[in-house]
């Protein structure tokens, strides 16, 4: 056989091997839509920020707003159905995850010194001091 045979015959077992026309159809990936995914994506660098920051409470209330944001989407219909349920439990465990300790109260500097009372025109005893 000569050489354009061989090639010929390879050429149509390659054919006949499930090639056609036009490749199988396969389903297109669910997408966020822009803004969605927009707004989604800065609150989670939000609460990441805050974790690198050392600041747990801010990270945890940003936390929160994301998981009620991405409630909201699922509840308006915005988030296709085949990314609710590991998009909603992802979000739902992150405030679970973070922990927050609240620093010491703000000192607003020394307080004044205890002096003594001044109990007015009445004196210590109130109205019956004559």
């Amino acid at each position: 056989m000569t050489r354009g045979g061989i090639a010929l015959l390879v050429m149509l077992a390659l054919a006949g091997c499930g090639g056609s026309a036009k490749p199988p159809a396969v389903a297109k990936p669910p997408r966020l839509p822009h803004a969605l995914g927009q707004t989604l994506a800065t609150q989670a660098n939000a609460v990441a920020q805050a974790l690198e920051a050392g600041d747990g409470c801010t990270a945890l209330a940003d936390a929160t707003g994301l998981q009620n944001a991405v409630a909201q989407a699922i509840a308006a219909h915005e988030i296709p159905l085949r990314l609710q349920p590991t998009l909603s439990a992802t979000v739902d465990a992150l405030p679970g995850r973070i922990t927050c300790h609240p620093g010491p109260p703000p000192n607003h500097g020394p307080k004044p010194p205890k002096g003594p009372k001044d109990h007015g025109k009445h004196g210590p005893g109130g109205d019956n001091n004559q």
